[in-house]
């Protein structure tokens, strides 16, 4: 089975977070491959500026598509007629992440997400969350000592205690926070850092980036979660549960995270670098999905017509006509 018209679709792309730069990598990889893709979103917005401006890549045009990778049931659920589709899981507690019946085919960003499908019923495929490593490299070697230090945080309290620790040590704190002051180029901060703290694609980008990274942060959804400065012997351990912190489930106190920056070593920078090329490298990430799509079998359509795809259509046609 070829594939040529390709469709990728995000339930948002009007903000800057892990599955908008997940989907811009994604269409961007297709794009340099020679595939014909367009994108889909419910929602337009800072990402999907930049796929049309930087890739030249135009919003849902087609009745049909060769393959639609899609992340979040929502897309998934509005799409279906539209073509074969895959869905990408990218979490265990979002309500957007969880699988759709309309998909003919499920990925699983971590083995623990996809455990956690098979549970509901749905067996996938494991590739792992894809980073653009040609963007996300080292521009500038870390120092021999920890001078800087990053947090990709979302929590006050995270911040609040890794900002203490950093004073302490007498070492330069940073923060970006998508939510608050989300910036697009965020590869350009981390090059800035010795070691980042945070969790998921987050570590991904840092460890692309060649930087030691720290997984932790505390979020509503998942309260203090750490799985503390990560060596080459955890990487695998903590890539299980998708660098979230549930590895060890540690409850980080600042005594932990002043033991966690003492243990930085300049040398891990270019390990973290190896192995994201190894294992996140978004071109070996756009085979994966091409394989595994080329041994997919149509589902038994389900669809039926709703008021509330009517809706969506709507807003839909709305959106091609902004």
């Amino acid at each position: 089975m070829s594939f040529k018209r390709v469709l990728v679709a995000n339930h948002r792309l009007d903000a800057v977070g892990g599955s908008e730069t997940f989907t811009y990598a994604l269409v961007e990889a297709l794009k340099n491959k020679g595939y014909f893709v367009e994108y889909f979103t419910f929602y337009k917005g800072i990402t999907s500026d930049k796929i049309e401006q930087n890739l030249g890549i135009q919003f849902m045009s087609l009745t049909h598509y060769d393959l639609i990778l899609a992340n979040h049931y929502t897309c998934v659920r509005f799409l279906s007629r539209k073509g074969p589709i895959i869905q990408t899981c990218h979490g265990i507690f979002p309500k957007l992440e969880k699988p759709s019946p309309y998909a003919d085919g499920f990925v699983s960003i971590s083995e623990e997400i996809q455990s956690h499908i098979l549970k509901k019923g749905y067996p996938s495929i494991l590739i792992l969350n894809g980073i653009n490593c040609k963007r996300y490299n080292t521009k500038k070697p870390i120092q021999k000592n920890l001078k800087n230090v990053l947090s990709l945080s979302q929590s006050k309290a995270a911040n609040a205690k890794i900002e203490s620790v950093c004073k302490t040590m007498g070492v330069k704190f940073s923060k970006l926070n998508k939510h608050i002051n989300p910036i697009w180029n965020v590869e350009d901060l981390i090059n800035e850092a010795d070691v980042v703290v945070g969790l998921g694609r987050s570590a991904y980008e840092a460890m692309a980036c060649g930087r030691p990274v720290v997984v932790y942060d505390e979020r509503d959804y998942n309260s203090s979660r750490a799985d503390g400065y990560m060596t080459t012997d955890l990487i695998s351990k903590c890539v299980a549960n998708n660098c979230s912190g549930r590895y060890f489930n540690y409850k980080f106190s600042e005594q932990k995270l002043l033991e966690a920056f003492k243990s930085y070593n300049m040398d891990d920078g270019p390990l973290m670098r190896d192995y994201a090329l190894t294992h996140f490298n978004i071109d070996k990430t756009i085979e994966q999905y091409i394989n595994y799509a080329k041994n997919l079998k149509k589902r038994t359509p389900k669809w039926k017509l709703t008021t509330a795809y009517l809706y969506q259509s709507y807003r839909i046609s709305r959106q091609r006509n902004r």
